[in-house]
């Protein structure tokens, strides 16, 4: 790889994100998101820092601080990186209270699995590794692995939570799981041998270059409106009976609890749950009335 076509789509990635900054300050979307406006404040800021170290390494000076620079930056961006899908996934479920309350509990424990696998990484890895480069290393291949599950998450159930694929939140999506896609393929085609470093350099610097074009393409236009139409009835079904789940009635007993949270989530409308749950009552009705004796049979024994 030509070093000047390198160092140019190197310094074209903090200039398009100074663009993409001043984007979201002027449409107010820095409020929105907030940890994504903060990731793109750091790499520019990563990028600061980094460029003279390299700069003065690439002269003949001392590689160690650019080792160390590098790697704790790449340790930053994963941080603030994985929190933009946890913001993300907040945003796509912000009217269902319940889903949203069960993905933060889900984040905060898949956070807390990969910073154990780090550690374990980091205390086996043999004495030529780095232990700091095989932990970071570990945990961008979780995180990448996570962003392409949110794009592919958000392309199967968009229609069913009512996000269009305009929404701001879809475009940073799309962003993180287009070039995580292709850094875990360039990873894989490395690691068998298939492609050589510079290679790999090219690939990664070019896929993080489109991924700032998609979201400066996002942040310049409007965001339609979430969808109200009847395809939401599923999801919002799911989010009851999750609340049900989590705050049962003391009387319930616990398999008719589920029946009636399964009933709710697949029935295809309210109507159809209703006419459900009237038949049912009526079958108990109808089978109490059988096994009880008539009334005046009992009033006789009564009497004797």
């Amino acid at each position: 790889m030509n070093p000047k076509t390198q160092l140019a789509l190197w310094i074209a990635h903090p200039i398009l994100e100074l663009l993409l900054s001043s984007i979201l300050i002027w449409r107010g979307l820095h409020r929105k998101f907030p940890v994504f406006f903060a990731y793109i404040v750091s790499q520019i800021l990563i990028f600061a820092v980094l460029f003279p170290i390299y700069i003065h390494q690439d002269s003949g000076g001392d590689y160690s601080r650019y080792f160390y620079a590098y790697w704790i930056g790449a340790a930053i961006s994963l941080a603030i990186g994985f929190k933009v899908i946890h913001e993300v996934f907040l945003d796509v479920f912000r009217p269902y209270y319940t889903l949203k309350d069960l993905g933060t509990v889900l984040f905060k424990w898949s956070a807390l699995v990969m910073l154990f696998m780090a550690l374990v990484v980091a205390a086996a890895s043999p004495a030529s590794h780095s232990p700091l480069t095989q932990a970071i290393i570990m945990v961008q291949r979780c995180v990448r692995v996570t962003q392409c599950g949110l794009i592919l998450f958000l392309l199967v159930f968009s229609r069913y939570l009512g996000v269009s694929w305009r929404q701001h939140s879809f475009g940073i999506a799309l962003g993180f799981g287009g070039f995580a896609s292709v850094e875990l393929v360039a990873l894989a085609l490395y690691s068998g041998g298939q492609i050589h470093p510079p290679t790999l350099s090219l690939l990664n610097t070019t896929a993080y270059g489109f991924a700032i074009l998609t979201w400066l393409g996002y942040a310049a236009f409007k965001t339609p409106a979430r969808d109200a139409s009847a395809s939401l009835l599923m999801s919002q079904r799911w989010d009851q009976s999750l609340g049900d789940l989590q705050h049962p009635g003391g009387t319930d007993s616990l398999i008719p609890m589920f029946e009636g949270m399964v009933d709710r989530a697949f029935s295809r409308t309210p109507r159809e749950t209703e006419e459900m749950a009237t038949r049912e009552l009526a079958k108990k009705k109808s089978a109490s009335q059988e096994l009880a004796p008539p009334l005046s049979a009992r009033h006789a024994a009564s009497k004797r």
